[in-house]
């Protein structure tokens, strides 16, 4: 049986692509557009992707007249940019509002209060046919691979849904893409003919992003695409974002618990922790130097691989559980379980502080205690404390 040529022989045969295509897909080695950082937005035009102080409020009900009897705080006044061709990670515990604010970002669900923007435009005003046509621009890999498949469906059927709705392409060109996005995801064509369950959960993810490509967009939203993964099938998906970003220069917001797997692909790092944003910085600030004491405790539960080093490091152990979005601490929302926490602390909202380094962190420690001027939170270990 003869060889089949692959699709980027055919393609290059034709002469082109087989398929028209809004935006060509890059080919390896083409240099990146310059980044943007957030000091530069302004200057450079609109970020592709900006919330500002958006909210979401979940309703709590009770009794048969289902009673409004308080309100789930998931998301309360969140400011995030995500530039253009640039990974933002979003980090944070269980139930600190990440994936509800991607959510947002998607319009799966409406906020209650605050704006998304989209390119300059605010898309939470947008709805019916406007809408449609907008939310080629983002799509969503999902936590689960294979709850986020139908069973019923191919691989073929499956990546032929979002082109249906959004491409005006015929069948044979539907097949053509799918198997070119295969290829660009590490699989092979042969796929197309599977079914999800002769899948294992890597190659249903891969499958996942190809989908979210099919329609070219600008932004992916990745809600803790790997989480549900062994070791390494999350290190090769891993890998694989980190392709994407320098082939197809697509914006992405990266969603994990885990900083050590956001800070393989990330430039950009926001915390998050019960429903607000604590730190926001460039991804090496973050790590090297954290200036919220929640980013210390989340950096120091990292292991490290050398015993002896992993002996030596100080390990921050937080006290009590995260508590309830539904009746949240006054003032800054971190002082129950801060180790460096101050009187102002339990009283007054921190305000944004920017620290020469880019880093916007939301700590009082950096406006009423002792003043960091950039440097690590770990430097009030040994410096003045008498505020307290």
């Amino acid at each position: 049986m003869p060889q089949r040529a692959g699709l980027a022989h055919r393609r290059t045969q034709r002469g082109g692509w087989p398929y028209p295509a809004r935006r060509p897909l890059p080919a390896l080695g083409r240099t990146r557009p310059p980044r943007l950082t957030v000091t530069a937005i302004t200057s450079a035009g609109p970020a592709l992707l900006e919330t500002r102080q958006v909210r979401k409020l979940f309703p709590i009900e009770r009794g048969l007249r289902r009673r409004v009897h308080g309100h789930v705080r998931a998301v309360d006044g969140v400011d995030l940019v995500v530039p253009r061709a640039t990974t933002v990670g979003l980090v944070g515990e269980s139930g600190s509002g990440k994936s509800t604010l991607g959510r947002l970002v998607l319009r799966l669900i409406e906020p209650t209060s605050g704006q998304v923007c989209f390119e300059g435009n605010d898309i939470t005003t947008l709805h019916g046919r406007e809408l449609r046509e907008l939310r080629r621009n983002f799509q969503i890999v999902f936590q689960d691979p294979y709850s986020s498949f139908d069973a019923t469906a191919t691989m073929l059927d499956s990546l032929r849904e979002p082109m249906r709705a959004h491409l005006e392409l015929d069948a044979a060109q539907q097949t053509a893409r799918a198997a070119e996005l295969l290829e660009i995801v590490g699989m092979s064509p042969e796929y197309l003919t599977r079914y999800p369950y002769e899948l294992s959960g890597g190659q249903l993810q891969r499958a996942g992003v190809a989908r979210a490509l099919t329609v070219d967009p600008k932004l992916l939203i990745l809600d803790e695409p790997v989480s549900s993964l062994d070791v390494s099938t999350q290190a090769q998906v891993i890998n694989l974002f980190a392709q994407l970003q320098d082939r197809l220069h697509v914006a992405m917001l990266f969603i994990a618990h885990d900083l050590s797997i956001v800070r393989h692909v990330s430039e950009r790092i926001a915390v998050m922790y019960l429903g607000r944003i604590v730190e926001d910085g460039p991804a090496a600030a973050v790590y090297d130097q954290p200036k919220h004491p929640y980013t210390e405790a989340l950096l120091s539960a990292i292991p490290v691989p050398n015993p002896v080093r992993q002996r030596e490091r100080r390990r921050i152990i937080l006290e009590g559980d995260i508590p309830s979005p539904a009746n949240p601490p006054a003032g800054c929302r971190f002082h129950t379980r801060c180790p460096y926490v101050l009187d102002v602390c339990r009283a007054e909202d921190p305000p944004p502080f920017l620290t020469p380094d880019g880093t916007t962190v939301f700590c009082h420690l950096h406006t009423s205690g002792p003043q960091l001027e950039g440097a690590s939170i770990g430097d009030l270990r040994t410096g003045d404390r008498s505020a307290q």
